[in-house]
């Protein structure tokens, strides 16, 4: 749910960002927009389905490719949130024009940075149960 959110995000926000008017101050490009950030809601996505996976068919090889998903997971929030902090403690002037768009942008910006630490517990807290969950499947095994 939170990988589909951040893609819809992400068209959203190229469609508020392609239409901003080349003024004399120019355009608000931020480097979370460059950098693609809300279109990493793909790896979210991944995760999602590889946990559903694991539910379904616990073997050591799905788990351990879930766990795996869980930390890139991780890894790529931690790495937004970086992006998105330092979008947000830096604002150039833009064209009086591409304001509004470009506030707009920065208040998607926020509800993202929140939804990336939401991420970066719910993938933390399966990344432990997918450890626990992978010691025990070796276990019942032995």
């Amino acid at each position: 749910m939170i990988g589909i959110f951040h893609v819809f995000m992400w068209y959203f926000l190229l469609i508020l960002y392609m239409g901003q008017i080349r003024g004399v101050f120019g355009t608000y490009e931020p480097i979370t927009y460059k950098a693609g950030c809300p279109l990493w809601g793909v790896i979210f996505i991944i995760a999602g389905v590889s946990i559903i996976r694991v539910v379904k068919h616990p073997t050591p090889g799905v788990i351990t490719f879930a766990l795996i998903m869980n930390i890139s997971c991780i890894m790529t929030s931690v790495i937004a949130s970086v992006l998105t902090i330092i979008e947000l403690s830096s604002f150039n002037s833009v064209s009086y024009r591409n304001y509004g768009q470009a506030k707009l942008g920065r208040e998607v910006s926020r509800i993202l940075l929140l939804s990336y630490s939401f991420e970066i517990s719910v993938a933390l807290t399966y990344a432990i149960f997918g450890c626990i969950g992978l010691v025990s499947v070796r276990v019942k095994r032995c």
